[in-house]
Parts: C-alpha cells; structure tokens; sequence
C-alpha cells in the first residue's frame, strides 16, 4: 500500500504529503519559514493535484494563511507550552472535497453534543486486563491489530518497522492485555518542546468492542502525560466513530471544530473531529 510521506521543508518545517489522502498536511512549523513556506505547500499541493491543504499552526502565524485564502476549521487555545493556541487551517482546491461532507453524520453529531449533560466517566478499573506502556518486541502483534481494524489508515501503523521507530521518537504506544494477548490499542505521540500531545491510533477489534478498553487506554494514557509534565491533549477523531466522541466527550475533553473530508481513513476520506483537554 502506498503511503504519504514526511518531508521536511525550510529552516525545519515539516510536512506530510501524498496521493493517498490527496493532501498536504502541515505537521510543525519553523516561524522561520514564514511567509514562504505558503507558498512552496501551495506549489506542492497543485502539481501533485492534491484537493486539500491543512495546517496546524500558532495562532501568531494564522495572519499569514488567512492572507492566502486559508480558513480555520478548529483551534486550541494554550496549545504550545500552555500558552499561545493552535489553529488548523485549510484550503480546499477542489470543490468536490469541500462539498462531499458528510452532511447527515454531523447533523447527528451537532445532536450529541447537544444532549452532552457535563458528566465526566468515573475511572475504569482494568479488573481482569492488564494496561501497560508496549514496547519493540510486540510491534508485529500490534501491526496485526490495525491491519484488522482498518482498511486504510493516514499513516503506515500496520508495519511493524513504522511503529519501531515512531517508539525510538516522540509515540508512546499502550496496550490492553487479557491473558496475555493485546485486545486494544491507542498511542500518545508527543510534542516535548509545545508540551501537547496527541491521543491517537485507537484501535479495538470487533470481537472486543463493548467493553470500555478505549476509554481505559485514554485515561491510563492522561496519567501518564500528565506524570511527564503535558499541559495539553488533543485528538483528531472520526465523526463517523460515534463511539470514540462520546468516550472523548464522557472525558471531558471540548470539542473545538472539524476538519472536513481530511483524512484517508477506514477505506475512505472522511472528516475529523478536534477535541482537547487541559491537565
């Protein structure tokens, strides 16, 4: 399966890009590269015909993309080291993308959100499964569960040498044990120098579903950012996985905007909604 691929653009900012989400995505900014690392994505975007450009960037660059025809579609305040917010910003260069929401799902979804009475989850004792940090030596039984999970994913998480080296980085992976073997999985991937990180990867077989292991990875995965000095998380979490907004909204997490037809993921392009939470 071919994948995106991270790039390296500038003084040091960092962008991934590809054919399979039809994107260019703006991972980190160097302010150095202000204002014509714009211009150099946007060169990006139209000779490779990607239909879409979203970046996430500190709000003192946003003057910059709103000057070049980029909307916000979700920001974070106190999203770098506690202090200045993040935006995620678009542009869309096919109309077919921005068109082809899924129209019905967020109606449904404005409905949750609605109905959302404030009650935070109680705390989920793992009684009978074990949750603990993985490491190197399950990568191939990880691959294995995202390759069963999803039909296509926006980063190559079900190769065993990817989720390697993404360790040897900035990812903590966490597992749910039953008698020795993983039955769901989720990663922290981290931004030491902004102090956020990401509450990604979340991934439950079929036949394990029903049993609340993703918000007992969530909040074994908060303990441990908040024990290493995070002051911020963040997902980017389907619209179409109900079941993963209401474990983020049962978590107290604020929901702050959706990032529409963004990623290639469970077999198609689907929207992304943003969630974050302070510790």
């Amino acid at each position: 399966m071919n994948q995106d691929r991270f790039e390296k653009i500038g003084k040091g900012t960092l962008i991934h890009h590809g054919d399979y989400n039809k994107r260019v995505y703006l991972m980190k900014l160097d302010k150095r590269d202000l204002p014509g690392v714009i211009g150099e994505i946007n060169q990006i975007a139209r000779t490779n015909k990607y239909t879409k450009i979203i970046c996430k960037v500190p709000q003192s660059a946003s003057p910059h993309f709103l000057a070049d025809g980029f909307f916000t579609e979700a920001q974070i305040p106190r999203f770098y080291d506690g202090k200045e917010s993040a935006f995620f910003m678009s542009k869309f260069l096919n109309s077919d993308r921005l068109m082809g929401m899924e129209t019905e799902q967020l109606k449904y979804f404005g409905g949750m959100l609605e109905k959302r009475n404030g009650t935070v989850a109680d705390i989920i004792e793992p009684n009978g499964y074990q949750v603990r940090r993985l490491q190197a030596e399950h990568s191939m039984e990880m691959a294995a569960i995202y390759r069963e999970v999803f039909d296509s994913y926006p980063f190559p998480i079900y190769d065993e040498k990817y989720i390697e080296e993404t360790m040897k980085d900035e990812v903590q992976y966490y597992g749910v044990e039953s008698k020795g073997k993983l039955i769901a999985l989720a990663s922290s991937e981290m931004d030491k120098k902004g102090l956020n990180a990401e509450m990604t990867d979340f991934a439950t077989p079929k036949k394990n579903r029903g049993k609340k292991l993703s918000l007992m990875l969530l909040q074994e995965m908060e303990r441990q950012m908040k024990d290493q000095g995070f002051k911020t998380l963040y997902t980017m979490s389907r619209l179409n996985s109900v079941g993963m907004n209401k474990t983020f909204l049962r978590s107290g997490y604020t929901y702050s905007g959706t990032t529409i037809n963004n990623t290639n993921i469970a077999g198609q392009i689907e929207s992304l909604n943003i969630y974050y939470k302070h510790i």
